[in-house]
């Protein structure tokens, strides 16, 4: 499947190819989704791969226990178009209209990504929030700043919210393992995650705060003036005691 974007790449979505497959249509063991550029062949771009790996020994992606789930890729897939600014429904050139199954980000909240769409790399996540990090730098409003900071501590969407349910998660897969270091990590994970919520709860009025920062600080008030002290009445010069 051919996917075109807004911003003139477009995706390739398709079951492996090499080596060819026995399973039938409609049922692959895994998908690829790759992310190119017609005119800027150094944009290449692995976004999701759950095929199994070729060799034994091979490591396999993190994706790859997902198989051919057609869920799990689109959401992959909503999830990097959206980091790129580029999650408005698409139009493939096979089928009708591929519609994201994420929900749209609230347009005066989310950042603009696109100044890092450009930028290949293994950490799409980590790039992300670098991402967001320079829009911080480079902004001069400080209701802007605390846009940002919204995303990172909202506490229903947030960044930190979205991290302790990462590590929640890493922590269950590691119990899976019934390994006695598995339930050891498992607790460790737990730990960072109710650390993150805890920073997330420290930290939940530093939006407010940022933006009442774009409020112009008060005049100082002019200090009441003092009482006078009443000055004391002259004293009369002493005179001259007679001589005897």
């Amino acid at each position: 499947m051919h996917v075109s974007l807004a911003d003139g790449s477009y995706l390739i979505i398709s079951p492996p190819q090499e080596p060819s497959s026995n399973r039938p249509p409609g049922a692959p063991e895994g998908w690829i989704v790759t992310r190119q550029h017609p005119d800027d062949h150094a944009l290449f771009e692995v976004i999701y791969d759950s095929t199994p790996a070729a060799d034994a020994g091979a490591t396999e992606r993190p994706e790859a226990r997902n198989g051919g789930s057609a869920k799990h890729v689109i959401e992959a897939i909503d999830q990097r178009l959206a980091q790129l600014g580029l999650l408005p429904v698409l139009r493939s050139s096979t089928e009708g209209p591929l519609v994201s199954t994420a929900s749209q980000p609230r347009a005066q909240q989310s950042p603009d990504l696109t100044p890092s769409a450009a930028r290949t790399s293994a950490y799409v996540y980590g790039d992300a929030l670098l991402a967001l990090t320079d829009r911080l730098n480079g902004t001069e409003s400080h209701a802007d700043a605390a846009a940002m900071l919204h995303q990172i501590l909202d506490p229903t969407d947030g960044l930190l919210e979205r991290l302790g349910e990462f590590f929640e998660a890493a922590g269950e897969k590691a119990k899976e393992a019934e390994h006695d270091d598995g339930f050891d990590l498992s607790y460790d994970l737990a730990d960072a995650a109710a650390e993150i919520r805890n920073l997330g709860e420290v930290l939940h009025v530093a939006e407010d705060r940022m933006r009442a920062l774009s409020t112009p600080p008060p005049a100082p008030r002019p200090s009441a003036a003092l009482p006078r002290t009443p000055r004391l009445p002259a004293l009369p010069p002493a005179q001259p005691r007679p001589r005897r």
